[in-house]
């Protein structure tokens, strides 16, 4: 409280003695009204900043050459990844805190999900369910999806077959991509399952 009562009294001083001579205000006066002894005022001016202040403030200096390196997307836990890459022994509790004091937080970008979209289908396929989705024997009629699952190294796919007439999956596949040869790939497994050709 005190170190921010005599910082604020030394800008202040500072822009009073930046003032043209009529306007000027004297040092006292100024001191006398914020309650801060001369004394004690120049005894701040003198004081040579503790090894905790220094480190602090270098710290909060890396953390922000970080954070903008980012673009704005890093937060405590990735910062103090990257500090501790550098040789900071530093906590992210700590790393937090700091970015707190300094107004900065981690910007969440929505991921790019690559989605499947709608073929121009040939001729020669027609729709021979006809929306009757409920077989009267196993292995009448399949059905198959894919969807995406969010993992820590990103998006994975996972390709199904399921028999609708047990609604069993009876097959499926995980793959890093959309590519066909996954669904291509959960069908056959899906035929050696059941047996079918």
């Amino acid at each position: 409280m005190t170190e921010t009562l005599y910082t604020a009294t030394s800008e202040y001083v500072e822009e009073i003695k930046a003032l043209p001579v009529k306007r000027q205000v004297s040092v006292s006066g100024i001191l006398k009204k914020l309650d801060v002894s001369r004394s004690g005022y120049h005894a701040w001016k003198k004081r040579v900043p503790s090894d905790t202040s220094v480190r602090r403030a270098v710290l909060k200096e890396k953390i922000q050459k970080i954070y903008e390196d980012s673009h704005q997307n890093y937060g405590a836990p990735k910062i103090t990844a990257e500090l501790r890459k550098f040789g900071e022994r530093v906590s992210e509790k700590t790393v937090g805190n700091y970015m707190r004091q300094m107004g900065i937080k981690a910007q969440w970008v929505k991921p790019y999900i690559q989605t499947t979209i709608d073929s121009d289908f040939s001729q020669e396929l027609k729709n021979i369910l006809n929306e009757e989705f409920n077989p009267t024997q196993p292995d009448a009629v399949w059905c198959s999806d894919i969807t995406y699952i969010w993992t820590f190294e990103g998006f994975v796919y996972l390709t199904s077959v399921m028999d609708l007439y047990s609604r069993k999956i009876i097959s499926w596949v995980l793959s890093e991509t959309l590519e066909a040869s996954h669904v291509v790939e959960c069908i056959e497994k899906a035929k050696q399952v059941r047996n079918v050709k």
